[in-house]
């Protein structure tokens, strides 16, 4: 979502988070430098059951950030040394509001929908918001900001920008410090699987251009799942085309999950003058960061990631549940289709005909979905693209 939106949506936002919202406690766990048990108390509560839903006492980890930036907290699914030693992880990244509890469930069932229960384990990350913004992208139950915690603005961590505050870093740079946790701390893992939805999926589907190396002997993977735009690498966008000529209405070309149907998408250059932004950084490379380095190489470098893409059948258009509202409507968002699921299925077009990666990295789309993170990735469809080969 574009900034200058945000304030508009505030309160649709918290209307979709409280129906997707898990509830969680508030308070975070005590530092590693609180005051220990004395001998003498009573024996300590069993161990949390983190495999079971999302809780923040014994299941919410911090990681202390590089550049003293502060810390990320995440869910897990499995305490650090317990058994079973998981062999994969699987991070769940959350949406605009923030709902990492309910990102972490989605998780959860998408584990115990394919039987990997004790083999794979799921993480959740909760980028935290200064409190005067808060509000504007917040799940109601969801933990909330703790002194010393890294803040981002809502719409900054998507867009892989910096913290706030004397000691920032980038949403990316946390990321590729929470992988390398992950491994620090599970040593058994082989595989790293970042999932993202919506608008953690916007953060995912950038981040895989400039991620860092993974530990060695880590295979480090990207899954896109519906989100709101997309990153382009080249200044072409897809055109719905009908016997030599431009389709105006996409919903010409017939039912949405079968897009572009009677069409073709062809992937042209559009006229820059009726939309001078829509090549500009975040839909395209034109005007890249200058910390994020050289376009061609992040151009390589996502044309090379182990990546995949899903996208839910009917999230196509205007309806209860599919987020129409928040969803960029912008001209370089239209210039990549009308809704998340034609604009999935036009960056398909263009990896098939412009990227060509030398592996294909096909689009799965999952019947019967909405914009609903807890029916896309526990679902059959995505069972092969999340898990692959662990199955």
């Amino acid at each position: 979502m574009q900034p200058a939106r945000s304030a508009a949506v505030a309160g649709l936002f918290l209307a979709l988070a409280a129906q997707a919202a898990q509830a969680a406690p508030a308070a975070l766990p005590a530092p590693a430098d609180a005051p220990r048990t004395p001998a003498s108390a009573p024996a300590a509560d069993p161990p949390a059951a983190c495999d079971r839903q999302a809780q923040s006492a014994g299941c919410l980890l911090r990681l202390a950030l590089p550049q003293d930036a502060g810390r990320l907290a995440y869910y897990v699914s499995q305490q650090p040394g317990a058994a079973p030693t998981p062999e994969s992880a699987l991070l769940v990244m959350h949406g605009y509001p923030r709902d990492a509890a309910h990102s972490f469930n989605a998780g959860l069932a998408a584990v115990q929908g394919a039987g990997l229960q004790g083999r794979v384990l799921v993480v959740a990350p909760l980028f935290q918001v200064e409190a005067a913004q808060a509000q504007r992208c917040h799940t109601p139950g969801e933990v909330t900001a703790q002194a010393g915690d890294a803040l981002w603005r809502c719409g900054a961590w998507l867009a892989g920008e910096a913290s706030a505050g004397p000691h920032p870093i980038t949403a990316f740079a946390a990321l590729d410090a929470l992988v390398a946790e992950l491994v620090r701390q599970w040593p058994g893992l082989r595989t790293v699987t970042l999932a993202g939805f919506s608008a953690g999926a916007q953060l995912l589907q950038h981040h895989a251009a400039f991620a860092a190396a993974p530990p060695a002997g880590v295979r480090l993977r990207h899954v896109v799942a519906d989100p709101g735009t997309w990153l382009y690498f080249d200044a072409v966008r897809p055109l719905p085309v009908r016997d030599g000529q431009p389709v105006a209405d996409p919903s010409d070309c017939g039912p949405a999950p079968g897009y572009p149907g009677s069409c073709q998408l062809v992937l042209q250059t559009p006229d820059a003058a009726a939309c001078p932004q829509y090549d500009q950084w975040k839909y395209g490379v034109a005007d890249l960061p200058a910390h994020l380095g050289d376009a061609a190489a992040a151009r390589a470098r996502y044309r090379a990631a182990d990546l995949a893409y899903l996208a839910g059948a009917l999230d196509s258009g205007p309806g209860p549940g599919n987020a129409d509202r928040v969803l960029d409507h912008g001209c370089a968002a239209q210039l990549q289709g009308p809704y998340r699921l034609q604009r999935a299925q036009g960056y398909a077009a263009y990896e098939q005909q412009v990227l060509q990666p030398p592996r294909p990295r096909p689009l799965q789309v999952v019947p019967g979905c909405r914009h609903d993170v807890a029916c896309v990735l526990p679902s059959a469809a995505a069972r092969d693209v999340l898990f692959g080969e662990r199955r």
